[in-house]
């Protein structure tokens, strides 16, 4: 298993969104030079918010920090929820954890179900452009081949981003790459029992592959508060003859509105920051990004 663990600078941009999703919140404005921790801030005063599907008491989500038996175990393994990050020991304080990067203007979880940590997983499937003779297509400008991915299209902001999703109570997280991709990508909660077990067949060859851990740690992500933020596992599964993928049929399915392949170049716009997994999976196959001709001089 290969591995690039790139920590992006952890600098809050879509975790500033407001009004927050879902919702006419407006967080509290936090300027760039306050966001870290270690400047004090006295008049501080971000809003609290928690979205009534997840005070609802759904299986995912935690009860509130005051409710009566809830004595949560935080940067611990908590019997079946992960609650340590990937990122190192995170504070606590009056009860609440405290977002590792930073101020993001709004306390409580927002849409989030845990306290703390949110540990999602990111599958990135690629797979190198061809014509119809199976050759490579190479960029016309960069000369480098041209790598695609499978991208979705997110029904909540019509954004384009990688498919994943949640790593459930107890569960790996190679189950949850692969379970992900295919709900998302493969619509396989509609398929027949003999469909999903052929689909299995095809996933098990490209899951099982020597694959690139693109990125572990916290993600700059609209969903985050003060107090609950996203963090995510990338892992890359390149099918490089691309006759794996030939074999599955892209179909949108679960949160998915629409699933394609999608050519990988700097002029992707994705949600949260699935761009700069893209384009670490780039030049770790010295892929085409953008049109620059000296190698490694970025516009």
């Amino acid at each position: 298993m290969l591995s690039c663990y790139n920590p992006n600078e952890n600098v809050h941009n879509k975790a500033h969104t407001s009004p927050y999703p879902g919702s006419k919140v407006e967080r509290s404005k936090v300027p760039t030079d306050k966001v870290g921790w270690i400047v004090e801030w006295e008049d501080y005063k971000p809003v609290e918010y928690t979205a009534t599907s997840v005070l609802a008491g759904p299986t995912w989500a935690d009860p509130q920090i005051s409710a009566k038996n809830f004595s949560p175990k935080f940067n611990e393994k908590d019997e079946q929820v992960e609650r340590r990050s990937l990122s190192g020991l995170y504070e606590v304080e009056n009860g609440r954890p405290r977002n590792p990067s930073g101020r993001t203007g709004l306390v409580g979880r927002g849409l989030l179900g845990r306290w703390g940590p949110n540990h999602a997983a990111d599958p990135i499937i690629t797979r190198w452009k061809r014509d119809s003779s199976g050759n490579k297509i190479a960029h016309p400008i960069s000369g480098k081949n041209i790598l695609q991915f499978v991208a979705i299209k997110r029904k909540d902001c019509g954004e384009w981003a990688i498919p994943g999703g949640m790593v459930d109570s107890g569960e790996k997280i190679s189950a949850t790459l692969k379970r992900e991709f295919s709900e998302e990508a493969l619509n396989s909660l509609q398929k027949s029992r003999a469909e999903k077990e052929e689909m299995e067949k095809q996933m098990n060859r490209l899951f099982n592959q020597e694959h690139f851990v693109v990125y572990k740690g916290y993600v700059d992500d609209p969903r985050n508060t003060d107090n609950a933020w996203i963090e995510t596992e990338a892992v890359n599964y390149h099918d490089e003859p691309g006759e794996t993928m030939d074999n599955l049929l892209l179909e949108a399915g679960d949160d998915a509105g629409k699933v394609k392949w999608v050519d990988i170049s700097e002029k992707l716009k994705l949600y949260a920051n699935h761009g700069n997994f893209i384009k670490l999976v780039a030049e770790k196959w010295g892929a085409h990004w953008n049109e620059d001709s000296v190698p490694g001089c970025h516009k």
